[in-house]
């Protein structure tokens, strides 16, 4: 096995038109789950024209999974069934727990670009009916470890010692913001056998350094196992999204916004939503 990690798979992604009527691209979707578990959906966002969103996602439900909403630029408030509410704007993220079951709407608001992505993560099947529950964060509050022609913004997990903002109660998984500079490199030490993928937000970069072959932006990269993550940006400067964790390895029954491990679960969450017994 290669130490660094080598290139399993590139996703391109698809239009997609979701909630109310907003225009995405649904990079990771349904059936990518084994490859990218416990990942199970990514969705990216890049406009300058607030037509493109601000219908935005009215009152929907969620069970089983947590939704990790990161705005590079933007603005999107938010509301629950729980009483909470609040805005995600610029260099935020809301990483919500939907454990055994919320419901919730996420409506954009008018900016000069709105730039971010949205990635629903699984609960472990012991996991799947705990208590909702948000972790908000600020940009204040999030680590900008500036390494001379790197900055990298430390969402969650660890990056060089450097703790990040957010620590997940069921997946320890790294989520990690990366600016690269122009023709320069980047590593990063990994879990052996954790899932690694980034998106390219921005440029292209070489994965392999016996190779000269690049990939370019609004991509995802999934990469083999191995214990390190290497990348050279191209002759422009390079922004990705990094996410790694252990996979779960579990059974999954996915409809809408409800991720469970049987059909019976699933089945059992639609007709509580029909009775009005949804929420716990």
């Amino acid at each position: 096995m290669s130490k660094i990690r080598t290139v399993k798979k590139i996703t391109k992604g698809i239009h997609a038109v979701d909630g109310a009527g907003v225009n995405l691209v649904r990079v990771v979707g349904y059936n990518d789950t084994k490859d990218y578990d416990p990942f199970l959906m990514l969705d990216a966002f890049d406009s300058t024209n607030p037509d493109d969103y601000t219908k935005g996602f009215p009152w929907h439900p969620h069970r089983g999974i947590e939704t990790i909403t990161y705005l590079i630029h933007g603005d999107i408030e938010h509301s629950d069934s729980l009483g909470n509410k609040g805005s995600i704007k610029d260099g935020d993220c809301q990483w919500m727990t939907a454990g055994s079951g919320i419901i919730h709407q996420e409506m954009p608001k008018p900016t000069e670009r709105m730039l971010g992505a949205q990635i629903w993560l699984n609960l472990p099947s012991k996991d799947k009916m705990t208590a909702p529950k948000y972790g908000d964060i600020k940009r204040e509050n999030i680590p900008v470890i500036d390494e001379g022609g790197t900055i990298v913004h430390v969402i969650a997990g660890n990056y060089m010692g450097n703790q990040g903002a957010f620590e997940g109660n069921y997946v320890k998984a790294t989520y990690l913001d990366v600016e690269l500079a122009a023709g320069k490199e980047w590593h990063f030490d990994t879990q052996e056998d954790a899932t690694l993928f980034i998106y390219i937000v921005q440029g292209e970069g070489r994965f392999d350094q016996d190779s000269e072959e690049t990939i370019s932006e609004k991509q995802a990269v999934l990469f083999n196992a191995g214990l390190s993550f290497w990348v050279k940006a191209t002759d422009s400067d390079m922004r990705f999204l990094l996410l790694t964790a252990k996979p779960l390895k579990e059974p999954i029954a996915w409809g809408g916004p409800i991720v469970m491990n049987t059909k019976e679960e699933l089945n059992l969450a639609f007709k509580e939503l029909d009775d009005n017994t949804f929420i716990k």
